[in-house]
């Protein structure tokens, strides 16, 4: 099974961090990765832009795209990660990351992806759209 884990952090996660620590945590971090990367769990992972680097589009209102700034001042929180994993089950996905170590500055929300809808992905639930 596929897992998108996301990296949610406080806005201020990293604002009593020193340029010291920050590499410790980066080389730990990128050691981490490897060590999930070696054992073929790792898909892919990155870190994200700045959440003020952020677009929207929502086409909710108006059924039409509207792209807007975000996120708002008010967030408590932002996405800053986003890791792709195989795992088994979603006890062997929570255990990946059991000594992640951003987990330490992190909310990580682990999710599923669904087995049964991938059309996107395949093209063959709906040949019918498939160009030549």
């Amino acid at each position: 099974m596929k897992f998108l884990c996301l990296f949610h952090f406080a806005p201020d996660a990293f604002a009593e961090v020193t340029p010291e620590e920050m590499r410790r945590l980066e080389d730990a971090t990128i050691e981490h990765d490897y060590k999930l990367r070696e054992s073929g769990h790792l898909l892919i992972a990155s870190p994200l832009e700045a959440a003020s680097t952020e677009k929207v589009i929502d086409r909710r209102r108006h059924l039409k795209v509207q792209q807007t700034d975000g996120p708002f001042a008010e967030a408590k929180e932002v996405v800053g990660g986003v890791v792709l994993v195989e795992a088994r089950n979603m006890d062997e996905a929570l255990g990946l990351f059991a000594d992640d170590p951003i987990a330490a500055y992190a909310r990580i929300q682990i999710r599923p992806l669904r087995e049964d809808h991938r059309h996107s992905e395949t093209g063959q639930a709906r040949p019918e759209f498939r160009t030549p």
